[in-house]
C-alpha cells in the first residue's frame, strides 16, 4: 500500500511540474530535455519503489531539475545571446542545390539522411532546393528554388 501512496504523490507532483514547465517546452523537446525527463523518471522510480527510502528526496531532485529547466527557459527569453549558447544556432547545410559537406560533417549528417529529409518534404533532387537549414532543434528547413522571373522583369509569353 505504501508504494501506491508514493506513486500517487509522485504522479501529482509530476503533473504539477509538467504544468509549470509549460506547453512550448514539452511540445518540442530537445535531446537534452528528453534526457532530463528520462533522468527525472529514474529519480521518481527510486522514490516510488523505496530504493531511496524517501519520496521527499525524489521530489526535491525532480523539483530542482524542473526549476532549473524553467529558469533556463526564462534566461533564454530574457537574454537572447544566452539562447544561442544554450540552444545553438541554425546551420546552412545546402545552398543553391549544393550540399555543404564540411558543415554536414561537423553535424554528423550524411547525404542519405539529408536526401531522405528532402524527399519527406516533397523534393526529388537537391537541385530543386535553394536552401536547407539545420535548425537548433534538429529539424531541417527546406526552401524551394523560385523559378519565377524576378519581380521587376516582365514575363515573356510562351510561343504558340
Amino acid at each position: 500500500m505504501d508504494v501506491v501512496i508514493r506513486a500517487a504523490v509522485t504522479f501529482i507532483i509530476l503533473w504539477l511540474i509538467t504544468r509549470a514547465v509549460g506547453r512550448s517546452t514539452l511540445g518540442e523537446l530537445s535531446s537534452f530535455e528528453l534526457l532530463l525527463f528520462v533522468t527525472m523518471g529514474d529519480l521518481i522510480q527510486q522514490g516510488v519503489t523505496q530504493e531511496d527510502h524517501s519520496v521527499a528526496g525524489a521530489v526535491m531532485a525532480v523539483g530542482t531539475m524542473a526549476l532549473l529547466t524553467v529558469a533556463l527557459s526564462y534566461a533564454n527569453m530574457r537574454w537572447p545571446k544566452l539562447q544561442k549558447i544554450v540552444q545553438g544556432s541554425p546551420i546552412i547545410i545546402l545552398h543553391d542545390g549544393m550540399p555543404d559537406l564540411k558543415a554536414m560533417h561537423g553535424e554528423r549528417l550524411g547525404l542519405d539522411d539529408l536526401m531522405a529529409e528532402a524527399r519527406g518534404q516533397g523534393f526529388r533532387n537537391f537541385s530543386d532546393i535553394d536552401l536547407a537549414v539545420l535548425e537548433p532543434n534538429g529539424k531541417i528547413s527546406f526552401f524551394a528554388k523560385d523559378d519565377s522571373p524576378p519581380s521587376g522583369s516582365p514575363e515573356e509569353p510562351e510561343p504558340g
